[in-house]
This record gives structure tokens, C-alpha cells and sequence, in this order.
């Protein structure tokens, strides 16, 4: 355990200073918080201020109240100084301490004491519990009476003792017995570390009886037990409404953690307690080592003893077990009494605070997962395309489900295959595993089945077919749920939900499914909706018999290519019309023409260079946009493979066909300033440019003479 070793971690709830060094454990809050009491009750809150100002202290005084707050011991020395200083009385260390039950002792403290049964109990086991204070010194015994005890006070090598320390320590020893309504103890101090002895001993007695006139008729109001009974009450009650307070479970549990040092001082605290949703337990500590927590954490969930400094006790409520609380003290240290009681009380009031948080967590959860499904249906209302649709299907489900990472697949019908078309939730370079896989029916039991079952498919590391532990080792996942996207008995791909190890816990229960099942339908829906829509969209763009682009996107296309023509480019046109199309028509019938105009499309479409369009502008005419030219010669090469494309025969119902073509090409370079304008210019251009090539063999028209 850290105890007071420098550099050891803060707790939690307590912010290290920005560029400040980390604050070594070696001083409860219990012994600040009394510091501050006091010099509150003497002169005000802002005195209060001007001790931690003096102090340069870099802590609230809220945080410095807070019993599971430690500080170093250099901090606790600077407040007493301060305070000292402040309060202008050299003995006023020694009122603190032994002042210390008016001014605000712990409750639970004064209870354990008072169970003990008599001063000479507390004194006999008084050095075991002085870490719950100061991890800086160490007490023992030299001999202990009925009404006397000496004890030895030795600070640890590498600290300056402090006089002011030593008064405190005094003080704190003469009240001891007054816990137990006698009056304060007598103490001799002739031996001192300050003037040079190797230890403090302190030459302790106390009367048997009460010598004070009042002492066997004191009021009940006045009892030292029953007033921190009844503080303690109020503690318990103050701890489970500032718990529920908490708002969000992660801030609940550290809420525990701090406060269960008012139910038992020690130098760390350990909580565990399950996950909601499944998975690796929730771990909140206090002084401990990082590097010691999760061995800790294994051992407390398993019910291990934890050493004999340990106080272990089941976080749990009459509706449930939520985990394990432990206060931790290191070897040879331990508390005063029964702390074991103190601590299962709070974490009674604890475990009922949690299981009101875990319940609000639910509700806030189902209203989260109603707000994400409201926000599918509309984004998928929206969506253009089965792309679009896939990446708002993957983008909602770890909301609505509670999955780690996403994703849809598509099949492909053709190759007999799943391919990824969105995901989330990955690492970059696991996401490209996925983007790049293809699951093939015949590699792949689970997916086989889906086919032939249309059922859902639980996916592990452990039982899964080996392509798929193969697949889910790359990504780094443990489990998956997948659905298939079905179009009434048409498969149309899965939607998965996947988990890393310890996510799941047990593995999905029947919510994971339902929602699961829910988001597969409506993505089945919106892929059917997305899909009719593409179809309906190509008919309006593309021409039926081809296939090809027709008047209205190639317009579209071109206009876009001269708004990206960069400095020193060019745009290209090229019209192609049909030689001799009516005389195919004519003696082999239009379904021979209907032939050939498909064989031509295909014949075009071989001949242009990739990122050129194809069009089909009417009847037998069509155009090819060239968007890419480096210099208006280079669509000659173009139009020399356009027109090579025509040189072999067509076969049209086993017959070869000679069809020959005229062309045209026109050519803009440089950047546009008027789209619109220059796109029609070279639609004309081309056009009349093919004109003159289908008529070159034709005499011109004579003119008409002048009269004369």
C-alpha cells in the first residue's frame, strides 16, 4: 500500500494543482479537518482563509474537511504554523489537540473509542491505529496501567521534527479519557526529539473516576458516545443523499470511496462493484499504487482475505449485491475497535444510494435509447442512397444497443458474398481489415445458415468458425451479434453489434437482440426505399435500352467537368452519329436496331479512357465527354479509337453488319467563367463538327446567283 510513501497518488474527487508536484499521503484529513475547525470556532471562516493563504496550502478547505484527503506531512506543518501564527497562542497546537471532541473528532472515531470500554484499552491499542492519522511516525507501548502509561513517539528518518507536531500529539493524548467522561489525562514530556532525545515519550495518567462534581450527573445531552451517535447518524444520512446527489455512477462510486473514510479512517480504499450493462467490475481506489489495484480488485471480488490490516464488507442492498467495499491499512497497522460495523453500516446506505442511481441510470438510458431511435427514423428518412443509409444505421446503433462498435455488410448476390459498407467504432487500422474482407457463403458456416435460417448469429472468439475467430482477432473484438437485413425473403445483407473482451460480460441478453432485430428492420426498410429510389433516379438519367447516361446527365457531367477544368486544361466533346442506322431498321427490323445500338454502347464504352462518359443523346446519336484533356490534340487519339471501334462488322441475328459512324469534337481550355454558356457552345460545336464529317462526300449546295 502507498501510505505515506512521497509522490503516492491524491484521492480522488481532489484535483492535482496544474504544474504542482503530486502530494504524498502522509496526513488524514481527520487532522487537517480539526485544524481548521478550530481556527474557524476561535476566529471566523476568514480566518480560515488566511491559514491556507499563509500555509500556501494548494487545497479547498472543503477538501482539507474531507477525511479521505491526504497531504504530506511538510502540508501539516505549515498549517500548524500558520495557525499558530494566526491565533498568536505559542500552546495553541496542544488546546487543538486536546480539544479535539468539542471541535468536530470524527463520530465514528468517538464510538470506536468509547466500545473499547476504558482509557487503558485505547492506550494498549493506540500505535496500531496512529497510521489512520500520520504515516510519518510510529508509536509503541512501554508499559500500560489501570490509571498509567508511558508511550514512545519516534518520527521516521528524512522528516524535521516538528515542536508543534509534538504539542498536537499531547494534546490528543489528554483527551482520551475525557471520551470516557473522566477528566483529561496528565501528561509528562521530558524527553522530546526537539531538544535532541532519539524519541518523544510521553508519561501519561488519569483518574480511575471522574473527580468533577457534576461527573456522575452529567446530562444525556452532554455524553460524548451519544453525540457522535447521533452525529454519526446524521453523517449516514447526509453520505446517502450526497450519493444520490452524485447524478452520474462513476461520480456515485467516487462518492463512496471519499466518503467511507467517515465510516472508517485508513491510509486506502478499494470499491468494486458490477458493471450495469455486464462486463469488467467498476474500480474506484484511494492511496493505492495503480500497479496494485487490479491484483486488489480480483482478490477482494473473490472473497480473499486481504491481510490482517484489511476491512472488507459486501456492498449490498435487499434488492441486490453490487460489489465490495474495502478500507485498507498497511501491515502491523489497523483500527481501533470494530470498524467492520462502521463500514457495513455505510456501505448499507451506500448500496441503497446505488441502487436508486442504477435505476435513474436505466430510465435516463431507455430515454437515451428512445432519443436515438427517434433520431434513426429521421436520419434514415432522409437518407439518399444504401451508402448513406449504412452509415446511419452503424452510426446509431452503440446508443441504442450499447455495442462498442458497429457496422452493416452488404451481399452481393453476383459473388455470393458480404462486403462492409460502413463501420464505427474501430481503430483506423482494424476498420481497414474489415472495409477490405469478404465473407463468402462457402467459406463460412454461420453465414450459410443465415441463408438458409434468416436468424440471428451470436459470434464469439471462442466458438465462432475459424474464419470468423480470424476475423474478430484482427479487430481486436471478442464477440458479435449479427441480423440479417431482410427485404420480405430477400437477403439483403447483416447488421452486426460487436463487443471487446470484458464489454459483454455474459454475452447479449434478449434487449441486446429485440433493439438489435428493431434497427435490422428498419434499415431493411430504408436499404428498399434507398434502392427504389436509385432505380428510379437511373431511369430518370440513364437510357433504358444502353444503359448509357442519356441527354439530361450528360449535360450534368459536363457541366461539372468545365467547373474543375484547372489553368492549362481542357474540356472535351466528341459526337458520334450512326451511318446507314436506317437501313439496319429498315431491312432487319427495329429489334436488330435495338441491337445494335446496345452493341455499339459497349463498343464506346471500350474504346474511351477511364473517367470519360458515354452518352446516349437520342435515336442512333451519341457523345462522349472527354473531362480530362491535357491539351485540346489529345482528344485526336479519342477520336481515332472511336472510330477504330467501327471497323470491324457488327453481328445482328448472325449477320455481319458494316456500320460506320461520323464524328465530330469540340474542345474548351482554360477555367469557365460561364458554365452553362460554354457547355452549350461545345454541344454545338460538336454537333456541327459531326455534321460536316457525315456530309464531307456530298457536293456542296450551289448558291443561288445574283440577279443580274
Amino acid at each position: 500500500m502507498s501510505g505515506g510513501r512521497p509522490g503516492a497518488r491524491p484521492g480522488p474527487g481532489r484535483p492535482e494543482p496544474a504544474g504542482a508536484p503530486a502530494e504524498a499521503r502522509e496526513t488524514s484529513g481527520a487532522t487537517t479537518g480539526l485544524v481548521l475547525a478550530f481556527v474557524r470556532q476561535e476566529l471566523g471562516e476568514d480566518a480560515v482563509q488566511e491559514v491556507l493563504r499563509r500555509a500556501q496550502v494548494p487545497h479547498t478547505a472543503e477538501e482539507l474537511t474531507q477525511p479521505s484527503t491526504w497531504t504530506s506531512y511538510e502540508t501539516r506543518i505549515r498549517l500548524f504554523t500558520a495557525a499558530t501564527e494566526l491565533l498568536g497562542d505559542p500552546n495553541v497546537m496542544f488546546r487543538m489537540g486536546a480539544e479535539s471532541l468539542r471541535t468536530g473528532m470524527a463520530p465514528a472515531l468517538v464510538v470506536l473509542v468509547r466500545a473499547m470500554g476504558s482509557p487503558r484499552q485505547v492506550f494498549q491499542r493506540l500505535p496500531k491505529a496512529v497510521a489512520n492519522f500520520s504515516t510519518t511516525s510510529t508509536m509503541t507501548v512501554q508499559e500500560v496501567g489501570p490509571t498509567s502509561a508511558t508511550l514512545r513517539y519516534e518520527l521516521h528518518d528524512g522528516y524535521a521534527h516538528s515542536r508543534l507536531d509534538c504539542d498536537y500529539a499531547r494534546g490528543l493524548i489528554t483527551m482520551i479519557p475525557t471520551i470516557f467522561g473522566l477528566a483529561p489525562a496528565r501528561v509528562v514530556h521530558e524527553e522530546c526529539e526537539s531538544s535532541g532525545y532519539e524519541a518523544c515519550v510521553y508519561h501519561l495518567s488519569w483518574d480511575r473516576r471522574s473527580r468533577r462534581p457534576w461527573g456522575r450527573r452529567r446530562s444525556v445531552s452532554a455524553d460524548p458516545e451519544l453525540t457522535a451517535l447521533r452525529e454519526q447518524v446524521r453523517s449516514l444520512q447526509s453520505a446517502a443523499t450526497d450519493l444520490v446527489d452524485g447524478g452520474d455512477l462513476e461520480t456515485v462510486l467516487a462518492r463512496i470511496v471519499e466518503r467511507a473514510a467517515a465510516a472508517v479512517l485508513a491510509p486506502a480504499y478499494l470499491l468494486a462493484v458490477s458493471a450495469p450493462g455486464g462486463g469488467a467490475p467498476l474500480v474506484h481506489s484511494a492511496g493505492l499504487p495503480a500497479a496494485e489495484v487490479p491484483g486488489l480488485t480480483a482478490r477482494l471480488l473473490a472473497g480473499e482475505d486481504l491481510g490482517p490490516g484489511a476491512v472488507t464488507v459486501d456492498v449490498a442492498s435487499a434488492r441486490r449485491t453490487h460489489g465490495r467495499l474495502a478500507a485498507l491499512h498497511r501491515p502491523g497497522d489497523g483500527g481501533l475497535g470494530d470498524e467492520r460495523a462502521m463500514l457495513a453500516a455505510y456501505a448499507g446506505h451506500a448500496a441503497a444510494a446505488l441502487d436508486l442511481v442504477l435505476a435513474l441510470e436505466d430510465s435516463r438510458s431507455e430515454a437515451r435509447r428512445a432519443g436515438a431511435l427517434l433520431d434513426l427514423a429521421h436520419r434514415l428518412a432522409l437518407a439518399a442512397d444504401a451508402d448513406e443509409v449504412c452509415a446511419v444505421v452503424a452510426d446509431a446503433l452503440p446508443r441504442i444497443v450499447g455495442c462498442g462498435s458497429s457496422g452493416v455488410m452488404l451481399w452481393e448476390p453476383a459473388s455470393a458474398a458480404l462486403r462492409t459498407t460502413a463501420c464505427v467504432g474501430l481503430r483506423p487500422e482494424a476498420e481497414i481489415v474489415l472495409r477490405t474482407t469478404t465473407l463468402r457463403a462457402e467459406d463460412v458456416p454461420e453465414l450459410f445458415g443465415m441463408l438458409s435460417d434468416r436468424e440471428p448469429r451470436v459470434l464469439d472468439t471462442d466458438r465462432s468458425s475459424g474464419p470468423l475467430r480470424t476475423l474478430l482477432g484482427s479487430l481486436d473484438l471478442h464477440s458479435a451479434v449479427a441480423v440479417p437485413l431482410l427485404a420480405g425473403t430477400t437477403f439483403l445483407g447483416v447488421v452486426t453489434a460487436s463487443w471487446t473482451a470484458g464489454e459483454l460480460g455474459d454475452g447479449p441478453d434478449r434487449d441486446v437482440l429485440a433493439r438489435l432485430r428493431g434497427v435490422g428492420d428498419q434499415a431493411s426498410t430504408a436499404l428498399q426505399k434507398a434502392r427504389l429510389l436509385e432505380t428510379v433516379r437511373h431511369q430518370a438519367t440513364h437510357d433504358a435500352l444502353t444503359g448509357l447516361p442519356n441527354r439530361v446527365l450528360f449535360r450534368e457531367r459536363l457541366a461539372a467537368a468545365l467547373a474543375a477544368v484547372p489553368d492549362g486544361g481542357a474540356v472535351g466533346v466528341l459526337f458520334c452519329d450512326l451511318d446507314r442506322f436506317k437501313a439496319v431498321n429498315d431491312t432487319l427490323g427495329h429489334a436488330a436496331g435495338d441491337e445494335l445500338l446496345r452493341q455499339v454502347s459497349a463498343r464506346l464504352r471500350a474504346a474511351v479512357r477511364p473517367g470519360d462518359t458515354v452518352g446516349r443523346l437520342s435515336g442512333d446519336e451519341f457523345a462522349v465527354l472527354l473531362p480530362r484533356l491535357g491539351t485540346p490534340a489529345d482528344a485526336g487519339s479519342v477520336v481515332a479509337r472511336v472510330a477504330e471501334a467501327f471497323g470491324d462488322p457488327f453481328r445482328l441475328d448472325g449477320t455481319p453488319v458494316d456500320v460506320g459512324t461520323s464524328t465530330g469534337v469540340a474542345v474548351h481550355s482554360g477555367r469557365v467563367s460561364d458554365v452553362a454558356a460554354v457547355a452549350e457552345q461545345l454541344l454545338r460545336d460538336a454537333d456541327a463538327a459531326m455534321y460536316r464529317h457525315k456530309h464531307r462526300d456530298r457536293p456542296p449546295t450551289p448558291s443561288p446567283r445574283p440577279a443580274s
